[in-house]
């Protein structure tokens, strides 16, 4: 008599209404070691491509991308509960830049020459192996995108473990690109924690991560036995400094929209503001008004710009800092309370400080935290007590001088009078404890290549 193993699913649930949205079988862990034995099989065929054979084998899904974009950002949005549009855009934006993205990484890969007085050099750019690629829920196509999409080309098979809150969307991703990789080039395994580990701890030569802080030490403590390489992008806690000659209303839209947008369940989400206490009354009165315009609800109805928590789970964790906040006295401006299901309301904290939780740990929820301060050495001195570094930014009429101020405050990106994000090519980098290597720009796409110097005499 022989039995079968029942493999267990796990299921997605919509955060808006608490009802499945589907389900995915869940990667036993004893299985994970054979996943990766077949990435390393496929793995010589594919490095022996050329960097344009391997854009042209990927930049064939741009078209399905782009004609299923509504069907996609649709389950996007019952998966992670994003309002609709924002999930169609995400989705489609894998497909508008595919072509001219992979170009740019392919193009940063092509080996570069160098030559002195007596010596003849090439450096080559060559895939490490086989990826891990371990991405979050918040932006659950776009961030596997931005793990898988350098790792192919750069010539690497890719093994990716999307978030068990949602592994639909990112099955999807998958399906897509799998319609033109050889078998074996990209795979998926799905489960929590204990399937993530044991990916980590399996036989590969590169950890791509992006998530919390917390996790992306204990991949580097799992990493550091084999000296694999990583790349992880980890949490924030984004300061904003806005200086008394700020174009107030400006700052303050940017500063309430950045601190909801995506239920504030961005990494670069602005969660501590510092307003200079000469403009804070007006500063206040312009975020509660931008704040009551900002409604809250399912991902698909129509006009809702501030969706749930993923979870149960998220959500307490964001209404524990606020209460602890107020205990401590802080004052509730704008919002304050849960909502029925997994919503929390758009809040405005005024008077926090650095004793309290909500103005040390990652929120990521629809919470903007504001401090007062008298002098532009006050305002740096918090914006830069913390850990993290990933962005910042600051507003100031005085452009020159708002750049002064930028360049004092410790993070990878600092927007002046906008949000911290660079010109084309630039890298998305953070600094201190929020990142360990860094994506995009010629620099960043080479952090999915092992360098190779090849050097003869010069005739």
């Amino acid at each position: 008599m022989t039995t079968t193993a029942v493999r267990q699913s796990l299921t997605s649930f919509n955060p808006a209404t608490g009802e499945p949205v589907g389900e995915v079988p869940i990667t036993p862990v004893e299985e994970i070691p054979a996943v990766v034995a077949r990435a390393r099989q496929a793995l010589p065929s594919w490095r022996a491509l050329s960097l344009a054979e391997r854009v042209e084998r990927i930049a064939a899904a741009r078209p399905h991308f782009l004609e299923r974009g509504e069907e996609l950002g649709l389950l996007l949005t019952n998966e992670m509960g994003k309002p609709l549009p924002e999930g169609v855009g995400e989705v489609k934006s894998c497909g508008y830049g595919l072509l001219e993205e992979a170009q740019e990484i392919a193009a940063a890969l092509e080996p570069e020459p160098k030559e002195d007085a007596r010596t003849r050099t090439t450096l080559f750019f060559d895939p490490f192996g086989v990826c891990a690629a371990i991405s979050p829920w918040n932006f659950p196509i776009a961030m596997p995108h931005s793990l898988v999409l350098p790792a192919l080309v750069a010539g690497n098979t890719v093994v990716l473990k999307p978030s068990e809150e949602t592994p639909l969307i990112a099955q999807a991703y998958v399906d897509i690109l799998n319609e033109h990789l050889p078998p074996g080039v990209l795979q998926i395994v799905h489960g929590a924690d204990t399937q993530g580990k044991a990916l980590v701890e399996a036989d590969v030569d590169l950890i791509a991560f992006t998530g919390s802080r917390e996790t992306g030490k204990e991949i580097l403590a799992a990493a550091s036995g084999g000296l694999k390489r990583v790349v992880l992008e980890l949490g924030g806690k984004d300061p904003m400094v806005v200086l008394k000659d700020a174009d107030i209303p400006a700052a303050a839209r940017f500063a309430t929209i950045n601190s909801f947008r995506n239920a504030g369940q961005v990494c670069v989400s602005t969660e501590r503001i510092y307003v200079d206490r000469a403009i804070a009354g007006e500063f206040q009165k312009a975020m509660v008004a931008i704040a009551e315009s900002m409604t809250l609800g399912k991902g698909t109805d129509e006009g809702v710009r501030v969706g749930p928590m993923v979870s149960r789970r998220q959500k307490e964790h964001v209404l524990r800092q606020v209460e602890d906040a107020v205990r401590q006295g802080a004052k509730v401006i704008h919002g304050g309370g849960p909502r029925e299901g997994n919503f929390v309301e758009p809040t405005i904290l005024w008077d926090v400080t650095h004793e309290m939780d909500v103005m040390r740990e990652e929120t990521f929820g629809p919470v903007a935290c504001v401090h007062t301060f008298e002098t532009e050495e006050e305002a740096v001195a918090l914006a830069n007590d913390t850990p993290f570094g990933l962005g910042a930014s600051v507003f100031g009429g005085d452009e020159e001088h708002a750049w002064g101020v930028a360049r004092q405050l410790d993070a990878g990106m600092i927007g002046v009078n906008k949000g911290c994000g660079g010109a084309s090519g630039s890298p998305w980098v953070g600094a201190k404890q929020s990142g360990y290597g860094y994506h995009s720009s010629k620099e960043g796409h080479r952090q999915f290549a092992q360098v190779r110097v090849l050097s003869s005499p010069r005739r």
